[in-house]
C-alpha cells in the first residue's frame, strides 16, 4: 500500500475562491490525505451589495465562471470540516505584498509550521501588441472573452503582481521559515499554463506564466539543499466552468485523450508531487493536459 506520507502535513494554497475550481479541488484531495490547510482566496473591496440576478447564469460560460469567482470559501471550509478535516481560511489580495507574511502567521497561529505551499491563484486577462485594425481572429479568445485588449502597463502590472511576484514572494517566505525552524522536508508547487512559451491574444498572461516557470527552475536550484522540492504543472483545458460547449468543440481536436481535463485530475498530480513519492523529483514542468501542447 501507497502511503503519501502527508498526514498532519500543513498546506498553503492560493486561489481557492471558485468551488468548482482547481484550487478546491487541490484542497479537497489535500483532506483525503490528513494534510492540514489554510485555504487562501483574493480579498475583493467592499462594495455595496447588488440584487441576485433574476435567471442564474448558465454552467459553463463567462457569466457563470466570473460568479464562481467572486465567491468566498464557506461552503469548501464547511464541506472540509464536515468530512473531519482541519482547515482555516484567509483572504488577501496579492497586489499587497504585505499580506504574504500574514498568511504564513496566520497558518503558524491555527495550524503549525507551513510544509507546503501551492501557489494556484492566478489572474488572467486579454491582450495583445496588434492594433485594432491589424488584429486576426483567435478563435479561441473570441469565444470566450471576445477581442484582446492592447497590452499596456496596467494589464502588466497586474497579471505579474498575481501570477509571478506573489508566487516568488511566497516561496522566498516559505524558505526563509523552512531555514529559520531547520525544518529539512519541504514542497513547493507551482500551477502554470502549457501556453507559458507563447500566448498570441494573451500576451501578458503567457509572459507572466514563464516567468513563474524561470522562478520555479531557480528556486528548485537554491532550495534543494534545504530540502525542498519545487516544481511546476503546466495545465491543458480543465473545466472550472469557463469552457462553453462550442470552446469545447474547438479545443477537442488539439487533446489526443479526447476530452477536457477535470480539476480533480489536476488535483492528483499536485498530491503526488507532494508525497513521498515524488521526493527525488524537482524543478521539472510536468504537463497535464491529456496530451495539449505536447
Amino acid at each position: 500500500m501507497i502511503d503519501p506520507g502527508l498526514t498532519r502535513k500543513v498546506v498553503l494554497l492560493t486561489g481557492t475562491n471558485n468551488p468548482f475550481g482547481i484550487g478546491a479541488a487541490i484542497a479537497r484531495s489535500f483532506a483525503a490525505q490528513g494534510s492540514r490547510l489554510l485555504l487562501h482566496s483574493y480579498r475583493r473591496p467592499k462594495r455595496e451589495p447588488h440584487p441576485a440576478p433574476e435567471t442564474p447564469p448558465v454552467f459553463p460560460g463567462e457569466s457563470f465562471y466570473n460568479l464562481q469567482q467572486t465567491a468566498s470559501t464557506d461552503e469548501l471550509l464547511a464541506a472540509l470540516h464536515a468530512s473531519g478535516a482541519e482547515a482555516c481560511a484567509a483572504e488577501a489580495d496579492f497586489a499587497d505584498f504585505t499580506t504574504i507574511s500574514a498568511l504564513f502567521d496566520q497558518a503558524e497561529m491555527l495550524l503549525g509550521p507551513v510544509d507546503i505551499l501551492v501557489n494556484n491563484a492566478a489572474a488572467w486577462e486579454a491582450d495583445t501588441f496588434l492594433p485594432a485594425e491589424s488584429q486576426t481572429s483567435n478563435r479561441f479568445v473570441e469565444l470566450w472573452t471576445g477581442r484582446p485588449s492592447a497590452i499596456g502597463a496596467d494589464s502588466f502590472q497586474r497579471l505579474f503582481a498575481v501570477n509571478a511576484l506573489a508566487p516568488a514572494l511566497l516561496m522566498h517566505e516559505f524558505a526563509v521559515r523552512h531555514s529559520r525552524r531547520k525544518a529539512d522536508w519541504g514542497r513547493i508547487i507551482n500551477i502554470s499554463t502549457d501556453g507559458a512559451s507563447s500566448g498570441p491574444s494573451e500576451a501578458s498572461y503567457a509572459a507572466s506564466k514563464s516567468a513563474l516557470e524561470s522562478y520555479t527552475r531557480s528556486a528548485a536550484t537554491e532550495l534543494g539543499k534545504l530540502g525542498i522540492a519545487v516544481n511546476a504543472l503546466a495545465l491543458g483545458p480543465v473545466q472550472t466552468g469557463w469552457i462553453t460547449p462550442e470552446l469545447e468543440h474547438a479545443i477537442l481536436p488539439a487533446i489526443p485523450l479526447g476530452r477536457i481535463g477535470a480539476p480533480e485530475e489536476v488535483a492528483d498530480v499536485v498530491v503526488f508531487l507532494a508525497s513521498t513519492q515524488a521526493r527525488w523529483i524537482t524543478g521539472q514542468r510536468i504537463y497535464v493536459g491529456g496530451g495539449h501542447a505536447m
